[in-house]
């Protein structure tokens, strides 16, 4: 449950937190936060940065202000800031177009889920030039696990006319070896790939310390 900002310490509100530490050590619901100002008389800024973060995660770089303005207090004003900071910051830092050399290249667009407390599932769509085209969460799950369909991960790489994608999930605790359930996604997620011409180019598994490549493995 998240906390309100009422019951965080003064000094460790998103706001003073970044002064302090930058905004490096904020986590993507406190930079939200940061952004949105205040929350409603009916939800904490917290709670809010919240459950717009999950809407953001599912959409990537489509998200648009009509997805925002769906909770109640977003407004124009909150939901322009928001997309203005995402805009501001794609054309400089351009996760939309970055190439791709090896799918390891794939880890600075996406480390930042290695803090999660469960398990996000996220597929990148790569289009003929190696080039990333969008970045989406597919699926949350518990601690150890995130439970993913094929269709679920090819729906939106479909629709962004993808050549290849790349997925990759967070292990919010325990080793970076795949389980057998990452074995077995990996495997269907390969077939259903042959049959759409969408190539999966790499599965990757990580947090803060390291990762694990299924390609780099040679079990892809």
């Amino acid at each position: 449950m998240s906390k309100r900002i009422s019951d965080i310490p003064a000094e460790d509100r998103p706001r003073e937190k970044l002064l302090r530490k930058g905004a490096a050590a904020l986590s993507d619901q406190e930079l939200l936060a940061v952004l949105l100002g205040k929350g409603t008389p009916g939800m904490d800024v917290m709670k809010l940065a919240e459950k717009l973060a999950k809407v953001i995660d599912e959409k990537g770089l489509r998200v648009r202000a009509e997805d925002l303005r769906e909770f109640d207090g977003v407004g124009d004003a909150k939901a322009t800031i928001v997309l203005a900071a995402l805009e501001f910051t794609r054309r400089r830092i351009k996760p939309e177009g970055a190439k791709i050399e090896t799918p390891a290249d794939l880890l600075p667009h996406v480390r930042h889920y290695a803090d999660r407390k469960q398990e996000h599932f996220l597929c990148a769509s790569i289009n003929g030039a190696n080039e990333i085209l969008n970045i989406r969460v597919v699926s949350i799950g518990l601690i150890d696990r995130t439970p993913v369909h094929p269709r679920e991960v090819f729906a939106d790489a479909l629709s962004d006319r993808a050549s290849a994608i790349i997925v990759a999930h967070n292990h919010p605790a325990g080793s970076l070896e795949p389980s057998a359930s990452d074995v077995e996604v990996t495997k269907q997620l390969k077939a259903a790939g042959l049959v759409m011409g969408i190539t999966l180019l790499d599965h990757i598994i990580f947090n803060r310390n390291g990762y694990f490549s299924f390609l780099e493995a040679g079990r892809l």
